[in-house]
This record gives C-alpha cells, sequence and structure tokens, in this order.
C-alpha cells in the first residue's frame, strides 16, 4: 500500500502554564482563520494539529529557536476579525492590523498568547 502522507508538520506542541486559559485564548481567534477545535487540548486545520500540555512550575526563557508562529489567513477581513477578538479578550498586539513591506499587500496582526509566545496572523496574497 503506498503511504498517501505528503512532506509537512505533523503537529505543533505547546507546552502552556494553564490549559483552560490558553485554549480560551486560541478558540477566540482560530477559528475565525478556518481551525477546528478537535479535542479539549486541540486545534486543526485539517492538516496539522496544535495541541497544549499543561506545565506546570517552569519559568518561560529566552532560547534560541522558533521565534514566531504565523497562521495564514485566507482573506484580509480576517486579519480584522482576529485583531478585533484579541481586542476583546485584552490580549497583547505586538503591531497591527498593518500591511508589511515583505511581499505586496502582506497584511498582519502579532501578538502574544497568555505565556509570552510570539503569535501572528497574516494574508499573505
Amino acid at each position: 500500500m503506498k503511504n498517501k502522507l505528503k512532506p509537512g508538520i505533523n503537529h505543533i506542541e505547546f507546552w502552556v502554564s494553564d490549559i483552560p486559559k490558553s485554549v480560551k485564548f486560541y478558540s477566540s481567534f482560530l477559528p475565525l482563520i478556518g481551525w477546528e477545535q478537535i479535542s479539549n487540548v486541540s486545534f486543526s486545520d485539517g492538516n496539522i494539529v496544535i495541541y497544549f500540555i499543561e506545565m506546570k512550575g517552569i519559568n518561560k526563557t529566552k532560547s534560541l529557536g522558533v521565534r514566531h508562529l504565523c497562521f495564514q489567513a485566507t482573506e484580509k477581513e480576517q486579519v480584522n476579525k482576529v485583531y478585533e477578538a484579541l481586542e476583546t479578550i485584552k490580549a497583547t498586539i505586538i503591531r497591527g492590523p498593518l500591511f508589511m513591506h515583505y511581499s505586496a499587500a502582506y497584511y498582519t496582526v502579532d501578538f502574544y498568547d497568555p505565556d509570552g509566545q510570539v503569535l501572528e496572523v497574516a494574508h499573505t496574497p
């Protein structure tokens, strides 16, 4: 039988300090860009799964590695809706929504999750 898997990222595991707080946070914006909550600790876009593991007593430190995670918005208006949702829950916005010079019509909002992970939602046509 031929393997039908394609190269890519299978899943992303987030260590978080408080699962209910993180799930509530991510559920405020992920559905706006096409992600679905598939369990009490995970979301999927149909290709990749993001799930959360609660890790009590661990302090976040600066280190080398992934700086941020960018979620693709298929429409510019989704970026605005994500921004509005983040404002409603009083998330810390780093910048945006705004156009960036990275490519024509690159439109983004960058923000922190409850544990300080840098996230971005961008429309990159």
